[in-house]
């Protein structure tokens, strides 16, 4: 069997509204690339039809093939348990909710064969709420702040990578990570192109507020220590400014005599400080929180059973 020249990786959690639709319009675009492919799902813990309905699909589609989580591990681990069965040059990842169009995957592709080695995307005329898009600029603009890299649209799954890049990722074993950011840091020449972006009309997005609060930590504190040294910096910048603030009580002490009309201004100051605290200790927990993950080698995802793979 002729060994797939491009991957397909798509992350599955409770879509069976949107996986017919996805399969009409993925599998034509996949056939009319004239290079041999494969679809690799991975059912994320799904609870309704998702699962059954990929099996059918592994019968009735050549190429298809699924991976079926033990439980959910999230977006980011799905891709990953493909991208360690992929075996194509090209790896594309690609949502099952249809916001971005898998008619762009032709146009990725050929920014990989011109010699790039990862494609990132950016959503032209987002289709989301004015909430979600004005959070997801000020997050965009903070995390290339913080981890040095340039990337204009970080929340965006629809992307391309070389298979180099793949194997680079595939040796990572970290607990958690963000793998456009990851994918980021092995490139040698990435590039980004504009992509459509449509309403989400079957089914219901995954990500919470707080989930996408968590995913933002991840990103942040996983690619990058700035968050620690702006901590140390403020730690620096306060003890200075108390140092200047005793002395100026201490010199109006002896101007003015003893006074308690401040006491107020003095208890709103000492609870600004230790909001200060406790928000680096938080900084820091984070930080911890991070390392005993990593100290207790458990697994990242738990593998229940695969369909489609290496069959004639």
């Amino acid at each position: 069997m002729t060994a797939p020249y491009v991957s397909i990786v798509v992350p599955v959690y409770n879509e069976e509204k949107s996986l017919q639709p996805l399969i009409d319009r993925l599998y034509p675009v996949a056939e009319a690339l004239g290079r041999p492919f494969e679809i690799i799902f991975t059912n994320d813990g799904s609870r309704d039809r998702s699962l059954e309905m990929l099996q059918e699909y592994v019968q009735r589609y050549p190429g298809v093939k699924v991976v079926e989580f033990n439980g959910n591990f999230g977006q980011h681990m799905a891709i990953l348990a493909a991208f360690e069965r992929s075996t194509g040059e090209i790896v594309i990842t690609l949502d099952a909710d249809l916001q971005n169009p898998p008619e762009e995957i032709p146009r990725m592709i050929a920014a990989i064969e011109s010699g790039h080695d990862v494609v990132g995307t950016i959503r032209e005329k987002r289709q989301d709420t004015l909430f979600r898009r004005v959070a997801s600029r000020i997050v965009n603009i903070t995390t290339n702040k913080m981890t040095g890299m340039q990337m204009s649209d970080y929340g965006c799954m629809l992307r391309a990578y070389h298979r180099n890049i793949i194997n680079n990722i595939n040796q990572c074993s970290e607990s958690t990570t963000f793998i456009p950011a990851l994918a980021q840091t092995f490139s040698s020449n990435p590039t980004e192109i504009m992509v459509g972006h449509a309403e989400r009309t079957l089914g219901e997005s995954k990500y919470s507020f707080y989930r996408l609060i968590r995913l933002n930590f991840d990103l942040m504190t996983g690619f990058s220590v700035v968050p620690l040294q702006l901590f140390a910096l403020l730690g620096i910048i306060t003890s200075f400014l108390s140092v200047g603030f005793a002395l100026f009580l201490f010199i109006r002490r002896f101007m003015i005599g003893a006074e308690v009309e401040g006491v107020f201004t003095l208890f709103a100051i000492l609870f600004f400080f230790i909001g200060i605290i406790i928000f680096g200790i938080g900084i820091v927990g984070e930080y911890v929180g991070r390392i005993y993950q990593e100290v207790r080698k458990r697994p990242r995802f738990v593998v229940r059973k695969t369909y489609g793979f290496n069959e004639p």
